[in-house]
């Protein structure tokens, strides 16, 4: 028997969207088996892991002296290298307990997305993780193709398809033709830069402090890229810093929307930027073909018909968008015989 053969019988095969805002796992012949936000609680003085994903999301903001609730992913890199390897843990151990007994005889194999643009050193951090969480083997895949994948589109095609992957903490753009990147531009904002918009725009506004996780409320609820939910309103409560006390606010839909100009201009120029270096002859494909939105940042009402009024192209929303990536890892293990 072969090592190929050994590690195709007796291992388990896990994809992984290891994403700023959240980590989902793909495991082959099981599909996705989670999907929790990418934090982590630990005791601050002997480091002792306490709660991981939604449990610990929870504590964000809420901690006392003792604990601390960490993002350990920023800009869709790792920004704590001990966290992340202990969440890789927790999800890699979670995800092996879906398989049958024999597929856990031999350390797993492992498939991870990261963004397109990340340097040789946060590429071997993410495969240094993954092997110190427990992986046998390491591949990493761009995200940007993965999404591809993983909504349908037809990139082995000699023609151009367009992916926008807006995440937690990058937006990755990319023509693919012939299963390859023709064309990228890989920007670190994301579903985090809105949230961080809204929470600026709050303290300018109105001297209200408020968290992270209001701020990805008011997004989900009544934030916007393009003006078709303007009459909308949302009551905030958060942190008055001129009186110090706690206040409520009403905040309308359009200030949202004016608030998040900045980081949606970023997404659309990262956008513009691709299509300037993309090659006539597959920027021709996507006037049919169109673009193709992937990632949480898709659900943003209204970027779709902003981008379609700005490029001219039709403009499309995967069905669910937050589980492109990690979809399109499944695909590409369904592939991978001989690592």
């Amino acid at each position: 028997m072969n090592t190929q053969f050994l590690a195709e019988m007796f291992s388990a095969h896990i994809g992984i969207d290891l994403g700023t805002a959240n980590c989902l796992v793909y495991v082959r012949d099981q599909g996705v088996v989670l999907n929790e936000p990418s934090v982590v609680a630990r005791k601050v003085n002997t480091k002792e892991v306490l709660a991981v994903g939604h449990e610990a999301k929870e504590m964000l903001g809420k901690t006392p002296g003792n604990i601390e609730a960490i993002r350990p992913m920023r800009e869709g890199v790792i920004a704590n290298y001990e966290v992340t390897e202990d969440m890789l843990r927790y999800f890699i151990q979670r995800a092996i307990r879906t398989v049958p007994w024999y597929k856990r005889l031999l350390r797993p194999r492992v498939l991870v997305a990261v963004p397109s643009g990340i340097t040789e050193v946060e590429h071997r951090a993410v495969m240094d993780s993954a092997k110190h969480a427990g992986a046998g083997e390491a591949v990493l895949v761009e995200e940007p193709m993965a999404a591809a994948v993983g909504v349908g589109l037809p990139v082995a095609d000699p023609a151009g398809s367009m992916i926008v992957d807006i995440g937690g903490g990058t937006t990755e753009v990319a023509v693919i033709s012939l299963s390859g990147i023709a064309s990228a531009k890989s920007v670190r904002v994301g579903g985090d830069a809105f949230d961080q918009a809204i929470i600026q725009h709050l303290k300018k506004a109105y001297s209200l402090q408020i968290g992270e996780l209001v701020a990805e409320q008011i997004k989900i609820h009544i934030g916007s890229a393009y003006p078709v939910r303007d009459d909308e309103s949302m009551d905030v409560k958060g942190y008055d810093m001129m009186a110090r006390v706690p206040k409520m606010v009403r905040i309308s839909a359009a200030e949202v929307r004016m608030a998040l100009q900045g980081p949606v201009s970023m997404v659309l120029e990262a956008v513009r930027a691709t299509l300037d270096t993309c090659k006539p002859e597959l920027a021709a494909d996507l006037i049919d073909r169109g673009i193709m939105l992937a990632g949480g940042g898709a659900k943003l009402t209204g970027l779709d018909k902003l981008l379609t009024e700005e490029t001219g192209l039709p403009v499309f929303v995967s069905e669910d968008p937050l589980y492109a990536v990690v979809n399109g890892t499944g695909e590409m293990l369904k592939q991978i015989r001989n690592w």
